[in-house]
């Protein structure tokens, strides 16, 4: 332009000024718009022949944009409300996966680390892609991982409609959001048709895989995926027209194949995101959960119009070491406000004793107020109980089925079809109830479903195979019900325990703590006459309780699977062992008592017990066999006394490897 004197050498340096792309662009029209007719033909001229990319920004591009920023504010903007939101304007960054994100299941995991990240760097939203230092270049691969509930699609929607106001990352002239939800809907993509359904208004996707512009792609989601990635076989892909399966076009884009010049930023559940190969992720962080001040502020929006209620509530929650912990999850803790709240309403009896405490207390105060339809943001509603449970029994128990096969195939996102083929009455699905439990998002191609955090899924789970186990003859678990015949509650029971501890991501142990729940005295006395028939759960109570101590004796180390029975026994109320170990710690006479039984109370108190909130006391009670056994859960233990215990050489050697392990929390040993 200023070869053809359209533009003075003082304008040119005005426009350079100008950052990014699209901002170049309009101030070039700002400045040629007063220079007549001559100037425009001109204009038009060398765009139409330009070997760069400014046609493009001029002719197509900028009504494009325009288009999609006004999109992604009104599709992001929706639900976002600033003051829950500071806690995602800070992640933390982190080197990679630890053992236990890439082993265990979501709530073990922050039931282990109390809630609290080994971490302390952060880094801000706004500086997610750029550069770390002077010297380094921005990241191309992002992950960032969340335990379910903790805030990931909120946070792509806050990232998204911060840049669309031009608040932050101006340099990043497209963002092209999708999740995996609506990638499941299609059996072969090409990169461009991928752009395309992530940025509707576009007509020229070559201009966005050409490279021609700073994009950002972010895949939201990745433990929804219908399909596991596959790094180590998959085709190589370059052309950006070929139509090829999804999980291939997805590894191919990690891989750099595809869409080379665009960011990408993927977010996952810990367990997900370890499909991932180390070496192609430039950058991971990870989403902290609730401080002590976010958490009350929390629940003091979830109780705008009665501040005592929320005291009550967070004060409840506080007492409750174990519920403290989980509800650093947003997703948790409005589940477990919600059921607290609803208890504290209606409750006669608000002793100490009939708190709800466990898991499974908890989620059958939060199914007793979805029947009823009472909820903390609105009124009952004025429909009869025993039409609420007539009307609703029948659709817990599909819903349940769903949840439970779901949960076996590792599938959180379901559709039509499946809906459908669980003998699940679509027009159901708009009602009071099912609208708290299995939430509906349309898209371009289909309607999903998935439920409204993944203990509600599991929760129904557990509901539906209790009730099942009780007629069925075959096992649940083949859901053809081709198997050996399988008579009797308690032969379910174990069959189903026994699943838990061989499957290897742990997927199924929450499932078992509220399976075991539902054989307690308290959540029978809740939901009898409503999802559960009165007294039933006498019969079989203890000889499932015998099969869950039988999980402790296995082993000479105690696992997280030993600490996971022992959160069982818990769930349905039987305490003994975990008492006694607890009251001799209290004293200080645990020695000579640790035999493997009490080593797996004590390993499940160090998570649990008021007593080792401050110091973990093990002074004068360890040897070289207890030590080796303990040696896994010592790990999150911030403060540790051992005095007095007479170690030698060996058990030294031992808690060397512990304190240079990455997982390790200690900060204070003595």
């Amino acid at each position: 332009l200023r070869r053809l004197e359209l533009l003075t050498a003082e304008e040119a340096a005005q426009v350079q000024a100008a950052s990014p792309l699209p901002q170049q662009v309009r101030a070039v029209l700002d400045v040629l718009a007063g220079k007549g007719s001559h100037t425009s033909q001109s204009l038009q001229s060398f765009t139409e022949t330009s070997s760069s990319q400014l046609h493009l920004h001029v002719a197509v591009s900028e009504p494009m944009v325009q288009k999609h920023l006004e999109s992604l504010q009104s599709s992001c903007g929706n639900g976002l409300e600033t003051g829950a939101l500071q806690r995602l304007t800070n992640l933390l960054l982190v080197e990679g996966l630890t053992d236990i994100q890439q082993k265990e299941h979501d709530i073990l995991q922050v039931e282990t680390t109390k809630g609290l990240p080994n971490v302390s760097k952060s880094i801000p939203l706004e500086k997610l892609f750029l550069p770390l230092s002077k010297v380094s270049i921005p990241p191309r691969i992002s992950v960032t991982i969340g335990v379910a509930g903790i805030g990931k699609s909120t946070l792509v929607k806050l990232f998204v409609c911060s840049w669309a106001k031009g608040e932050i990352n101006r340099d990043i002239t497209f963002v092209l959001p999708l999740t995996f939800r609506e990638l499941n809907t299609y059996e072969k993509l090409s990169a461009e048709r991928l752009i395309c359904s992530a940025f509707p208004h576009s007509s020229e996707p070559g201009c966005v895989s050409a490279g021609a512009a700073r994009t950002l792609l972010i895949l939201d989601g990745l433990d929804e995926f219908k399909t596991p990635l596959d790094f180590s076989n998959t085709v190589v892909c370059t052309d950006p027209k070929k139509e090829i399966q999804v999980d291939s076009l997805i590894t191919n884009i990690i891989r750099g194949n595809l869409l080379q010049e665009a960011s990408v930023w993927v977010t996952s559940r810990p367990a997900a995101a370890r499909q991932i190969p180390s070496g192609l992720v430039d950058r991971m962080t990870e989403i902290r959960g609730f401080g002590a001040a976010e958490m009350k502020d929390f629940l003091d929006q979830m109780f705008l119009d009665n501040r005592d209620l929320s005291s009550q509530v967070l004060q409840h929650i506080r007492a409750n070491r174990s519920l403290h912990v989980l509800c650093t999850i947003p997703g948790f803790c409005w589940i477990s406000g919600s059921s607290i709240a609803y208890f504290l309403k209606h409750s006669s009896d608000q002793s100490q004793e009939m708190v709800p405490r466990t898991l499974s207390e908890i989620y059958s105060y939060y199914f007793k107020m979805a029947l009823s339809g009472d909820w903390p943001e609105k009124p009952r509603e004025t429909l009869r109980i025993e039409q609420a449970v007539n009307t609703s029994k029948k659709l817990v128990g599909s819903l349940g089925r769903l949840a439970f096969y779901g949960l076996l195939r590792k599938k959180h996102v379901f559709y039509e079809q499946d809906v459908k083929a669980y003998g699940i009455d679509l027009s159901l699905l708009h009602g009071s109830l099912s609208t708290r439990l299995l939430l509906k998002e349309d898209m371009q191609a289909s309607t999903a479903y998935y439920f409204s955090h993944l203990t509600i899924q599991e929760f129904l789970a557990a509901l539906y195979y209790y009730t099942a186990a009780k007629r069925a003859i075959f096992d649940l678990f083949t859901e053809s019900g081709v198997s050996w015949p399988k008579l009797g509650f308690l032969n379910h029971f174990r069959s189903a325990v026994q699943r838990a501890l061989r499957a290897e991501d742990r997927q199924l142990d929450i499932f078992i703590r509220f399976l075991s729940g539902l054989l307690s005295p308290q959540v029978n006395r809740l939901l009898s006459g409503w999802l559960l028939v009165k007294d039933e759960h006498g019969g079989f109570r203890s000889q499932a309780v015998g099969v869950l101590q039988g999980c402790l004796n296995a082993g000479h180390a105690v696992s997280s699977r030993a600490v996971n029975a022992m959160r069982c026994l818990h769930e349905i109320r039987h305490t003994d062992t975990a008492q006694a170990v607890e009251e001799a710690m209290r004293s200080g006479s645990l020695a000579g008592m640790l035999t493997p039984v009490n080593c797996s109370a004590l390993a499940y108190l160090l998570q649990v017990s008021d007593v080792c909130l401050e110091e973990t006391n093990l002074s004068n009670c360890l040897t070289y066999n207890v030590c080796k056994s303990l040696l896994s859960q010592l790990l999150f233990c911030h403060s540790l006394r051992l005095d007095n215990n007479q170690f030698k050489d060996d058990v030294m050697e031992l808690l060397g490897s512990v304190l240079s392990v990455k997982d390790c929390q200690i900060q204070r040993l003595r």
